[in-house]
């Protein structure tokens, strides 16, 4: 079997302080595979440099060995810079490893991932094995989250998140989804080829403070379920049904209280009563336009990213 040319991909905002050792982790990683013959000496390192306002592409181009640096000429969010480096590594690459540039993820799990690719997988997931370095608050919602997506009937792999082995073909099929609202994590799975797992242990950040807050989280968080799931406007037309039944039931008893002459003054719950439906309709007409605007996002069908230069190390 050919020796895989393997690239990994790097996708960097704002990361100065992570690059010289997380480009000297990975150097050496490269290296290790390459002297056991896993891997090409063709093999590459790929930093993303997503539209970053520090040092972060500066250094980039300052690194000499396997390094390559794609600069996107703005800031279009972690999902747009991974897969502008996946789009590129797969025209010189027979595998592409996405992991983030903190080093969170442990890179002893890319020997792995090769492994599992030399005896067949397509898509080689990395998996948590647990979740302890994760704060009570973090665990917690992590793990509802996925609980959620699977009661939406979005397919998504547990406990795995954008650290993952993919061949050339895989990402060839991946080049012909289209959307602007991307979540790969929704996205792969339904791929379908054979794929594997690989468990390992989550690190603390090597550097650094998280480039992903809480905001941008539940921003992505919401983009998996209403990219990849319509039950939530469902839910809404089962709310609405119910609430009718209710109605009908009130205005039943109504009737009946007005003809036994039992009728009272009603304000407390007149009141409450437009305020419930109220909210319940602004919020339904809310999920609707989160759908109808991302389908006004989808027919613009506006470049998702922009490569503004490529850089080789020497």
């Amino acid at each position: 079997m050919k020796t895989p040319i393997l690239y990994i991909v790097v996708p960097c905002y704002n990361e100065e302080e992570c690059i010289s050792t997380t480009s000297s982790s990975l150097k050496k990683k490269i290296a290790s595979l390459e002297k056991k013959g896993k891997i090409s000496k063709d093999s590459k390192i790929v930093f993303i440099d997503d539209g970053s306002k520090d040092k972060t592409w500066s250094l980039i181009t300052d690194l000499s060995g396997p390094f390559i640096g794609i600069k996107l000429s703005r800031n279009r969010g972690h999902q747009n810079a991974l897969l502008a480096g996946l789009m590129y590594s797969k025209e010189h690459a027979d595998i592409c490893i996405s992991i983030d540039a903190d080093l969170q993820d442990d890179i002893d799990a890319i020997d792995k991932m090769v492994s599992a690719y030399n005896d067949g997988a397509e898509i080689v997931y990395g998996v948590r094995s647990s979740r302890k370095t994760d704060t009570w608050f973090k665990r917690t919602t992590a793990q509802s989250y996925y609980k959620l997506l699977n009661i939406l009937g979005v397919d998504v792999v547990y406990n795995a998140a954008d650290y993952r082995c993919m061949s050339r073909r895989a990402i060839d099929e991946l080049s012909k989804y289209n959307e602007a609202n991307l979540f790969l994590r929704g996205i792969i799975p339904t791929l379908g080829f054979k794929t594997s797992t690989v468990e390992y242990e989550r690190h603390e950040r090597i550097a650094g403070v998280s480039k992903y807050p809480l905001k941008k989280m539940l921003g992505l968080a919401w983009d998996g379920i209403t990219s990849f799931s319509i039950k939530p406007i469902r839910l809404i037309l089962d709310l609405g049904v119910l609430i009718l039944f209710v109605s009908l039931a009130v205005v039943i008893y109504s009737i009946v209280q007005k003809i036994i002459g039992n009728t009272v003054s009603g304000w407390t719950f007149v009141i409450c009563s437009i305020w419930l439906i109220g909210g319940l309709q602004l919020f339904a007409i809310g999920i609707i336009g989160e759908y109808i605007g991302k389908t006004y996002m989808e027919t613009k069908n506006r470049p998702r990213y922009i490569i503004e230069k490529i850089h080789q190390s020497k």
